[in-house]
């Protein structure tokens, strides 16, 4: 198990309707799980302080997949309103639930290809003292999920609504950010294309 002094939660943000799958894509089949279970696992490999997964649409489907993993399972029912809405619901549960965290580390429940080393590297690129956002940095010069913020940017996060998620606190505190490149390519996942396009990749890294 990887060392780490830090408290760190892990919040996996699971709550799409997945529209234009036509089914929930959280559910979708990956290797000898689904997607969100693959997740989770990869998540619970890493030494944090708790694991939090938020759903919204076809919650009592996905959370009867889920329920036998030692997370919490928040129900974000405001996930219509966007990415932005399932961000403010966790960090208000982690700060009304009265327990010590240093920062916190999202991810998203359809990057499979995103490892617990990766996740590793982030946490140990994560400076208690420095107040740093570790974030990810893809080959479209795009800077995204998986990031950790600290906890001096939980009052920022906790108001966040509608579905720009997280992206103007990053653009806001560009100082504070350090960048990491992700294992590998990332996959935008709408479509069952797309699916299938990562169902092959995945054949590819093995």
């Amino acid at each position: 198990m990887f060392k780490n002094t830090k408290n760190i939660a892990v919040v996996v943000l699971a709550a799409g309707a997945s529209t234009r799958m036509g089914e929930p894509k959280q559910l979708l089949p990956w290797k000898n799980s689904t997607l969100i279970a693959h997740t989770i696992e990869t998540v619970l490999q890493v030494n944090c302080k708790n694991v939090y997964v938020v759903l919204g649409a076809n919650f009592d489907l996905i959370s009867s997949e889920i329920k036998d993993y030692p997370i919490s399972i928040l129900n974000n029912e405001l996930w219509h309103e966007g990415l932005g809405t399932s961000i403010a619901f966790s960090i208000n549960f982690i700060l009304n639930s009265d327990i010590n965290i240093d920062a916190v580390l999202f991810v998203l429940a359809d990057q499979p290809f995103i490892d617990s080393d990766y996740i590793n590297k982030m946490i140990t690129g994560y400076n208690v003292d420095n107040k740093s956002i570790v974030a990810t940095y893809y080959s479209d010069k795009k800077i995204g999920v998986p990031v950790l913020f600290d906890k001096l940017y939980f009052k920022y996060l906790k108001r966040l609504q509608g579905d720009e998620g997280a992206k103007h606190i990053i653009k806001d505190h560009e100082y504070a950010i350090k960048t990491l490149i992700p294992p590998n390519k990332n996959v935008d996942l709408d479509t069952k294309e797309d699916y299938q396009l990562l169902v092959s990749r995945n054949f590819e890294f093995k």
